[in-house]
Formats: C-alpha cells, sequence, structure tokens
C-alpha cells in the first residue's frame, strides 16, 4: 500500500477501472475525498444529506470509471459530478441554497488551475482538521470557536472554558505552535516544501 501512494493517477484509475483493485480504489477515495467534501460544502447541506451526496457520488464514479479516457482529468470530472449531485438533490428535495458566485464559478469551470485550487484548499482543510485532532479537546475546542463565522467572544469563551479572558491570546498563540508542529501539520509543510525544491530550476 505504502507503494501506491506513489502511483500516478492513469495507474490508479487503470487498476481501479480494469483488475477492480480494492486498494486502488481506496486510494483514489483518499486522494478525493477531500475534492468531493469541499464541493458539498458550500451548498450548506446537513450531515445526513452530504453523506448520501458524497455516496451517490462514488457511485457514480464507480459506474463511469471504465468509461473515463482521460484518467487526469478524474479531478474535475468529480467536481462537476459533484455540483450535479447536489442541485439535483436540492431540486428533488425542493430546497434552495445560497452560493457564493465565486464558488460556483470554481467548480463550474472544473478544469486546469481551477480544480488545482479546489484541490488544494480541501487539501489544507482536510489538514488542517488532522492536526486539530492531534489536539487536546479544550485547544481544539478553542480554536474552532474562535475561527467559528461569527467568532465566540472572549467573554462566551471564557464562560465556557473556564480560561481568564487575558488570558485567551495568550492561550491562543501557543494552541496555534502546537497546531503547527503536529504530525499532520508538519507533514504537509514538510512535503510541501520539498516539491517547491523539486520544482526550483
Amino acid at each position: 500500500m505504502a507503494d501506491m501512494l506513489d502511483w500516478d493517477l492513469p495507474t490508479l484509475v487503470k487498476r481501479a477501472a480494469v483488475g477492480r483493485d480494492e486498494d486502488a480504489w481506496n486510494e483514489l477515495v483518499r486522494r478525493f475525498a477531500g475534492l468531493v467534501a469541499f464541493v458539498i460544502r458550500h451548498y450548506r447541506l446537513s450531515a445526513a444529506d452530504t453523506q448520501d451526496v458524497s455516496q451517490l457520488v462514488w457511485l457514480r464514479l464507480v459506474e463511469h470509471l471504465g468509461q473515463i479516457r482521460e484518467p487526469e482529468a478524474l479531478p474535475g470530472w468529480l467536481a462537476t459530478t459533484t455540483r450535479h449531485e447536489c442541485e439535483r438533490y436540492l431540486r428533488v428535495n425542493s430546497r434552495n441554497v445560497a452560493m457564493d458566485p465565486h464558488n460556483v464559478r470554481l467548480v463550474d469551470q472544473a478544469d486546469g488551475p481551477e480544480v488545482d485550487e479546489l484541490l488544494l484548499a480541501a487539501e489544507r482543510r482536510q489538514v488542517l482538521l488532522d492536526g486539530l485532532d492531534e489536539l487536546a479537546p479544550q485547544q481544539r475546542e478553542l480554536l474552532m470557536m474562535l475561527t467559528a463565522d461569527p467568532p465566540y467572544a472572549y467573554a462566551e469563551i471564557s464562560r465556557i472554558l473556564g480560561i481568564p479572558i487575558g488570558s485567551i491570546g495568550p492561550t491562543r498563540s501557543r494552541v496555534l505552535e502546537k497546531l503547527r508542529d503536529t504530525g499532520a501539520v508538519r507533514t504537509y509543510l514538510e512535503a510541501d516544501e520539498s516539491a517547491h525544491i523539486r520544482g526550483c530550476p
């Protein structure tokens, strides 16, 4: 399985489609689950609806995997299919949702740099979630409350977490340092730095 992490996309698609290789399929899901989740998130579906739509997207991929002639186009296909499934799901359930026009354009033009942007955003979000999972519960909750939309007031954070108002700022700084030092974030930053070095002339 470790070697599979280095396989290129055409190899994974071929093995998953032709050989029905379960490991190759699982690696495809691992690589692109963040992209699917990122697109769905902009439709503001409930957790149950999100799971339903996600399952439909992967079912569509199972149905069409053997028909994908250009494996490198798979991220764009997934982004477009996810958008279509979200819109169909909302239509069937007679629901409307407010969408950021910028995000609609990104998914509508799901190809080339736009898909790269979606993938990168989804990957970074997943890295942050993985890093947060490595923190102590109170540390994780503090960061979640401070980054909520809108963020919690310091007085509310103090009441809920039992932290003096004056120490919330310094505590936040220490927790952010711990987040940067988590295995998930450190591994991502090291890989990113390595990729930049390899890309240098």
